[in-house]
């Protein structure tokens, strides 16, 4: 309320702003007359309320009666929803006056929030004829149709050839007899009464495959109902079709087709708003929607789903097929209150297409969203929920015939047949009563078969069966659960990663993010403590601390389970096994008296080992890290064409689970870090690894790192990545999709944060971006746009190799090295290092893309190995301590060390700058929202004093101008930022003046702890010696006093 009285106060500013500022001509020399319209970009305004379109408009009217009409223009909707109250609008807005157009509509009190209206697009190309699109902005994944088969997949040829073909396919691909639809047929359930909403391309009314067409909506601008490019007709067959041919799950549903897509593959956020309400006004019972997006921070779109859901609409969507590669689930599937759809073959495998879990919302910084009134767990969920055939599926044709296509974009109308087919098994009468999201997921998750080989974040529950289901569901009464069901971390490989490592006592919390399923109501509340009881004695050992949601909303919320053996169990060897119990209660259903209430059991079965040594304990620092959607994050490799954010999460279980695997196959164990370096006890851990990190750190952090390494003997491996001012400029582009200009926040890696981190130790990385390949000891490695050392102390181990320099080579727009203008001279250039500091060892590799699954061209996994042995175990492997790479002089080049982009508000995507350094709950119980350890209770606020706040920055991603030169940019930025004696180190960092010089020794710095104490002492003694010289004196001063009186008598 607050917030919207200061914009109301500033309201009236605001419009004699606009009446000021000068209209843009609409002639292109600014001299007016005919010419084209001057440029606009459309947004959607929400209101906290539904209203008519009249009575939005009228307001709109009423509250910017003082801007220039011609700087916005509200834009009519004419589609079916306009006959129902609504709860946006959509503006027109000129560029010239955006920003104070958009602020005056912020300001009005019934105005919820602005959003640009962004374009969504697909291809609707298979990935093998060309690499897909890079994703900029809100980008929707194609539906994919991988496989697609034209003429010889096609149905009904009279070849002999053909027609073997025919039946090989008719076997394999009718999906209703694999998952034995007949038997549900032949009991009279067919998807009668069932409406199903099918979002998509459309379809033409008269198509002999069906027979319940009950309406064709059009959502685009094109006047036109029919489907021109076939995905919505084969996706309505799969679901309804009745073609003996290509049969789909349950012909006798009602199909609804939203036409939310053009021909040329374009929607935009309020076509799918409209499409939505309408979905809710007319009472959908399932909705299918067959593609998805990286974006889980577009609000109005996520929002507009769980309302959608809220009403109670079973939403299917398809996970995506970004796979095999993890971490990379796709929204609105990633969503709990969504049936989230992956892909198998006909041999149960999962198709490598289909796109793998965990979620990515929860992890660092993902508890800093508040969603459903709670904060998040910072451990992924279990997605997809389901699994389906996915490859050569047989579906309709636009006109008539049948084809096959694969992806997960075919395996969701898949379960969303399935779903109606189910849905008509309970009376109608009664349907809205029994049945809801969480009612089908707990039939679909609870009824699927487990396969043997997938982990829970390739396959979720399992393979759909639809008869388990069936059998649930026809004696369904509501109730809660939690999915999974049951957690055994001895089941491996199907709760993969906790079954590849046992716990065991000093380790950091095991969390683990279970869903809570309420199918007694679309809200919830979860009635005290949730409850562990341990089977048997030594389950006492195991202390468990819970997290989960206020609120349980719409139908689905978190139960996070944070795990943790006690000291007393350091050297117990075993399996403890128990039950969480806790109780969910929701407000009395209609006609019901008292509320609703569930009592759900959680069986928990763990190993527990003895703790290891500390040589065998690595720290992964997950904290550090940021990631696409919060900011424009630019992905590790330049040479990658085909994606230009890094979206995977960056965790051990997502785009690093193979470093994940071999870590343990080398029998380590690995911890990560969701917290500052100050929430961690270095004295129980060998090496800390640190890698792809893009955010910066609290001054504490440096410290302690410093402290740990000197004098606990921690050791460190940095992998770093490029960071070149010049390229991320270049980088730059205008997003059409959300109008506005997009900016990286960072490089591959924050590599002026890492050098404040790394200064104490004499290190520092430069701006140089590196590719190529190299050999060291007979092992061949790629080097992947990565960086230089350029400050490493004496005494220390350098080693340089031949490598081309990329930093001054032409780039596209995007980013993407230009290999073909690339000059062919290469440079020596130092890129690995390892040194001793203190009792303490580092090690610095400058690329992280040969650890990173993700766009890995060859691992270096070997490396890693041999730096693990000298950080953890002290072990000097002759390959990196060989006597041409000793260090007798300290290398320093200060020049090369990079600075930040002073241009960007880096604190909007930052758990550090302008944050409270606090310890959060993945972190040792002990400190849980403390400053960490040996740190004082007055923690400080990080800043980043250099940041420059423009008029054109009140976006997160906008910057309206851009140097024709990217040099010039690069001029104006500060170029001593990141140098040691920074303006931001306080007088404790201020080793005796040594930040100050233009290099630092690490003896010198070693010298610096002892140089005090025996300065102290050497003042001491000479105090003391020139004492007893000055008593000496007076005695014989004294003395010859006396003889002279004796004398005189």
């Amino acid at each position: 309320m607050e917030k919207r009285l200061a914009y109301a106060a500033f309201l009236p500013l605001l419009l004699l702003t606009l009446r000021i500022l000068p209209l843009p001509s609409d002639s292109p020399d600014g001299v007016g007359g005919e010419g084209k319209t001057p440029p606009a970009s459309r947004y959607v305004v929400r209101f906290v309320e539904y209203r008519h379109a009249d009575e939005h408009r009228e307001y709109l009217d009423a509250g910017l009666r003082g801007a220039p009409v011609a700087t916005w223009r509200w834009v009519e909707r004419r589609n079916p929803a306009a006959a129902f109250p609504t709860d946006f609008a959509v503006l027109e807005i000129h560029d010239a006056h955006r920003e104070a157009v958009v602020a005056a509509v912020r300001a009005l009190g019934r105005v919820r929030d602005v959003h640009a209206d962004a374009t969504y697009s697909r291809s609707a190309l298979s990935a093998a004829d060309r690499p897909p699109p890079p994703r900029r902005g809100k980008l929707f994944t194609a539906m994919s149709f991988e496989g697609e088969e034209e003429g010889g997949g096609e149905i009904g040829c009279n070849s002999s050839s053909a027609t073997w073909r025919r039946r090989l396919l008719l076997q394999r691909s009718q999906v209703t007899s694999l998952f034995g639809a007949e038997r549900l047929w032949r009991r009279g359930f067919t998807g009668k009464k069932v409406k199903m909403a099918i979002f998509d391309t459309g379809i033409r009314a008269d198509h002999p495959h069906f027979r319940n067409i009950k309406e064709r909506t059009n959502w685009t601008n094109e006047d036109t109902l029919n489907d021109n490019l076939g995905h919505g007709t084969f996706v309505a067959g799969v679901i309804a079709g009745q073609d003996a041919e290509c049969p789909g799950f349950a012909p006798d549903t009602e199909i609804y087709a939203f036409r939310v897509f053009t021909d040329a593959q374009i929607s935009y956020t309020s076509w799918f708003l409209d499409a939505f309400n309408y979905a809710i006004a007319t009472s959908m019972d399932v909705l299918n929607l067959s593609i998805g997006g990286p974006d889980y921070l577009d609000l109005p779109f996520v929002e507009k789903v769980w309302e959608l859901t809220a009403n109670n609409i079973i939403m299917v969507s398809a996970i995506g097929n970004d796979g095999p590669l993890y971490g990379t689930l796709n929204n609105p599937a990633d969503q709990s209150d969504v049936i989230g759809v992956g892909g198998i073959d006909y041999n149960n495998h999962i198709a490598s297409f289909s796109s793998r879990g965990m979620t990515t919302w929860e992890l660092p910084h993902g508890y800093i969203l508040y969603l459903a009134g709670a904060i998040l767990s910072i451990y992924g969920r279990v997605k997809p929920d389901v699994v389906a055939y996915s490859r050569d599926i047989i579906g309709s044709k636009i006109s008539t015939g049948c084809k096959t296509l694969s992806g997960t974009s075919v395996a969701s109308p898949v379960v969303a047949g399935v779903v109606c087919l189910l849905v008509s098994v309970i009376p109608e009468d009664k349907r809205k009563l029994i049945l809801n999201p969480a009612a089908m997921k707990q039939a679909l998750v609870e009824g699927a078969s487990k396969l043997s080989g997938p982990n829970m974040y390739e396959q979720g529950a399992g393979k759909l069966d639809l008869w388990q289901s069936y059998e649930i569901l026809k004696s369904y009464q509501p109730r809660a659960s939690i999915f999974p069901t049951m957690l055994d971390f001895t089941d491996c490989p199907y709760f993969w990663p906790f079954c590849r490592q046992p716990m065991y006592a000093g380790a950091m919390p095991l969390i683990f993010n279970a869903t809570i399923l309420n199918g007694m109501g679309v809200i919830g509340y979860v009635k005290d403590q949730p409850l562990w009881q341990p089977s048997e004695d030594t389950g006492n050992l195991l202390s468990v601390h819970f997290t989960y949601s206020d609120v349980i909303w719409p139908w689905t919320g978190y139960l996070a389970l944070h795990l943790q053996v006690k000291d007393e169990g350091s050297q117990f060897s075993g399996i403890i096994t128990g039950n969480v119990t806790l109780t969910i209660y929701s407000p009395a259903a209609h006609g019901e008296s008292s509320p609703r209430s569930c009592t759900c059991v959680l069986y928990l079965k763990i190993k527990v080992v003895p703790t290891p040594v500390r040589s065998k304990r690595i720290l992964w620092d997950q904290y550090h890290n940021i990631k696409y959607p919060s900011g424009y994050v630019p992905r590790d490799s330049l040479n990658v064409h085909n994606d230009i954010l890094d979206w995977h999460g960056d965790h051990l279980h997502t785009n690093f689970h193979i470093l994940f695997n071999m870590l343990r196959d080398a029998g380590y164990y690995i911890e990560t870090l969701g917290s500052p370096l100050t929430c961690f006890d270095a004295s129980n851990y060998g090496t800390l690894l640190m890698v792809d990190l893009e955010d910066e750190y609290f001054d504490e952090e440096i410290q302690k790192l410093r402290d740990d390494v000197i004098y606990k003997g921690l050791g460190v491996a940095v992998f770093a990545e490029w960071y070149h001012v010049d390229t991320m400029v270049k980088m730059t582009f205008f997003d059409e999709n959300t109008r506005s200009w997009w900016t990286p926040i960072t490089g591959g890696a924050n590599i002026p944060a890492l050098n404040e981190l790394l200064a104490p130790f004499g290190i520092a990385l430069g701006d140089k971006i590196l590719t190529g390949d190299f050999s060291i000891n007979g092992e061949q490695t790629h080097y992947a746009s990565g960086t230089d050392i350029v400050q490493f102390p004496a005494g220390g181990f350098l080693h340089s190799f031949q490598l081309q320099e990329n930093s001054k080579t032409v780039h596209d727009h995007i980013g993407t090295l230009d290999t073909e203008n690339i000059q062919g001279k290469s440079k020596l250039s130092s890129i690995l290092g390892v040194v001793e500091a203190g009792k303490g060892r580092i090690a610095i590799y400058g690329d992280s893309n040969c650890l990173d699954s993700s766009h890995m061209v060859t691992n270096c996994y070997w490396l890693l190995r041999k730096i693990l042995e000298f950080t953890g175990n002290r072990l000097k492997d002759p390959v990196l301590f060989s006597e041409a790479a000793w260090l007798k002089f300290p290398v320093f080049e200060d020049i090369h060390k990079p600075s930040r982009r002073s241009d960007v508000n880096f604190s909007t995507y930052s758990a550090v700058v302008g944050k409270e350094l606090i310890c959060h709950q993945d972190s040792r119980f002990e400190v849980w929202g403390m400053k960490g350890y040996g740190v004082q209770l007055t923690g400080t606020i990080r800043k980043l004093p250099e940041y420059q706040m423009h008029e054109s920055s009140s976006s997160s991603n906008v910057t309206i101008q851009i140097p024709d030169s990217g040099q010039e940019k690069v001029e104006k930025l500060p170029r001593n930022l990141s140098t040691p004696n920074a303006a931001k180190f306080d007088d404790k960092r201020d080793y005796f003046g040594f930040i100050g010089h233009e290099e630092v020794d690490i003896g010198m710095l070693m010298a610096s702890k002892w140089m005090v104490p025996c300065f102290i002492a050497t003042a001491c003694l000479m105090l003391y010696l020139s004492c007893r010289v000055q008593q000496k004196r007076r005695r014989r001063r004294k003395g010859s006093v006396a003889s002279r009186l004796t004398s005189m008598v």
